[in-house]
């Protein structure tokens, strides 16, 4: 069992890495990363799981998500015009290059990011989120 603890815990801190570098980075998805983290903090070590549960970083991207099974608004915005804004820059230097195979993939992924926060993430109300 202490390998199985030890194996989780691992897995917990390089999840909560990946997705702490999600945050600056969004091409590397933070929600589902911090998701993983608690799964295996959770698994791992019950203090593990209440300090990541108490952080900021759980409570701005995860929280919300987690209790409601949704985003407010201003969030799904927020992601989506980041994402939008570097996928567009990545965009441009490839296409400049005459790089099209790439372009068309990277604006694939771009549809796919838009289409799962406008129908699959619900929207639910700011006020809901402090709940």
């Amino acid at each position: 069992m202490k390998i199985k603890k030890t194996a989780f815990t691992a897995l917990g801190c390089i999840c909560f890495g990946l997705g702490t570098v999600g945050v600056f980075l969004p091409i590397l998805p933070t929600t589902p990363f911090y998701l993983a983290t608690v799964f295996f903090f959770a698994n791992s070590s019950e203090k593990l799981h209440r300090w990541f549960v108490g952080t900021k970083l759980y409570k701005k991207h995860l929280e919300a998500f987690v209790q409601h099974r949704g985003m407010p608004r201003n969030t799904k915005i927020s992601i989506i015009a980041t994402v939008t804004a570097l996928m567009a820059f990545g965009f441009y230097m490839m296409a400049r290059k005459g790089i099209w195979i790439p372009c068309v993939i990277l604006a694939v992924v771009w549809l796919v990011h838009i289409f799962y926060f406008v129908f699959r993430v619900k929207t639910i109300p700011k006020e809901d989120t402090r709940s």
